[in-house]
């Protein structure tokens, strides 16, 4: 059926039309729920444009089962979603989403009765979003996490769950306007439940923004964020990717990650942000761009909890006090910079499992716990700040350690190499 109004669009919605096709560009009052089976998408105008659906201080459209949206415009207010679960069974079939510039949150988000849904994404770009007030959150490590602009979350308790993802062509945010809370957000039940599977995500540019109020420390926000049950094959990121805000990490995970690859800078300009945090299992991290971070306490590459087979970064460089390049607290296998990891920044606060801590700016700080079988760094290990080791093995073990360039030490009462608690290390 052909619409060119909303009172066409809820007649076509009566019907359980199989194919809904927007001719023209309309306001909707309120929600729309598409029927199951039902295909909804835009015909292009004379001009190539695509027509936009709006939706008046409301959500916007409903999934059923076996939906597809494709070629539209869909405007919903910020705080809102343009597109969300609607469905009540538990085997949802097949979704495909193409081509879509959406302002308001993607949302879709199973429950208990849930079994079975497959996703396939070929192009959204989510301009403009802000899901900071959605109750429903992973909670882990002392912090709660914030939804994103595109949200895919399995809730259901049951093992038998499961998601399947496939996305490509993916935006959100623009460059310093970015969306509100997180960008990207996937998640599985947790430890033990329903699993959200990606077979692939693939996304250009993602620009996010927390707005954590400064002094909090149980929640946090990132731009690409992998929650405990997800399991992932194959990430890319052919786009910048950058975050704001307080608290706010760039790439963190709580799950599994087979590779995970960026091919574009990585920064945060937030205080006690991380370039990429690691909580969870990852084959194969690679970093062809810069990892940057520019606020106070925030890291760059940290690996707090679960393990990584072989991790390697073009470069890291953190300007904030207590920001550190490099630090490891758990077994890795290898670490990889190709040119150098430095730091510019003193002793300062920074988010730690939840806690305000004092760090100092290291640049590659093995701690208790931390054990690394291999670390190669081409170019040169560098601190810039007063009162700050550049590499500092403190109770960890370092099985091998290659330096193409230099140690250095240029602060103030800092020192090049520390020793400290029973940690081992080469002489390098």
């Amino acid at each position: 059926m052909k619409v060119s109004n909303f009172n066409q669009l809820l007649s076509a919605v009566k019907e359980n039309a199989n194919e809904i096709i927007i001719e023209k560009s309309f306001l909707c009052p309120y929600s729309v729920i598409l029927p199951e089976g039902s295909t909804l998408k835009g015909k292009m105008y004379e001009n190539g444009e695509f027509p936009l659906l709006s939706f008046d201080n409301n959500d916007g459209i409903g999934l059923s089962a076996n939906n597809t949206i494709a070629d539209l415009n869909i405007h919903a207010a910020v705080n809102k979603k343009a597109v969300f679960s609607a469905f009540t069974q538990s085997n949802l079939g097949d979704f495909l989403f193409k081509n879509l510039l959406i302002s308001g949150q993607f949302s879709f988000i199973t429950k208990d009765e849930f079994e079975n849904a497959d996703i396939t994404i070929e192009g959204i770009d989510i301009i403009a979003s802000d899901s900071r007030n959605y109750l429903e959150q992973p909670q882990k490590y002392g912090v709660n996490v914030l939804q994103g602009a595109l949200t895919i979350y399995n809730l259901s308790s049951s093992e038998k769950s499961k998601i399947t993802l496939t996305a490509k062509n993916i935006s959100i945010g623009r460059k310093n306007a970015p969306v509100s809370g997180s960008g990207i957000f996937i998640a599985g039940f947790g430890d033990e439940g329903g699993k959200t599977i990606i077979e692939m995500l693939q996304t250009n540019a993602v620009y996010s923004h927390g707005k954590i109020p400064s002094g909090v420390a149980d929640f946090i926000t990132a731009a690409i964020f992998i929650a405990n049950g997800t399991d992932a094959n194959e990430i890319v990121h052919n786009g910048e990717i950058i975050t704001y805000g307080v608290n706010d990490m760039v790439l963190d995970t709580w799950g599994k990650v087979k590779n995970w690859t960026c091919n574009a800078p990585v920064i945060s300009y937030g205080p006690s942000g991380v370039g990429f945090v690691n909580f969870g299992i990852v084959e194969n991290f690679t970093a062809n761009a810069p990892l940057e971070t520019y606020g106070l306490g925030a890291r760059g590459y940290n690996q707090y909890d679960g393990t990584i087979e072989n991790v390697t970064f073009d470069s890291v460089s953190t300007f904030g006090d207590g920001a550190v390049a490099i630090q490891i607290s758990k077994k890795i296998g290898k670490l990889t910079v190709h040119k150098n990891a430095a730091t510019h920044g003193g002793v300062g606060n920074s988010l730690v499992k939840g806690k305000n801590i004092l760090l100092p700016a290291i640049s590659l700080s093995i701690k208790e716990g931390g054990e690394v079988d291999q670390i190669k760094i081409g170019g040169n290990l560098q601190t810039f700040g007063d009162n700050v080791f550049t590499y500092s093995v403190d109770g960890g073990i370092v099985k091998q350690i290659e330096i193409g360039g230099e140690v250095i030490a240029s602060g103030e009462n800092s020192a090049a190499i520390n020793v400290s608690n029973g940690g081992k290390t080469p002489i390098i």
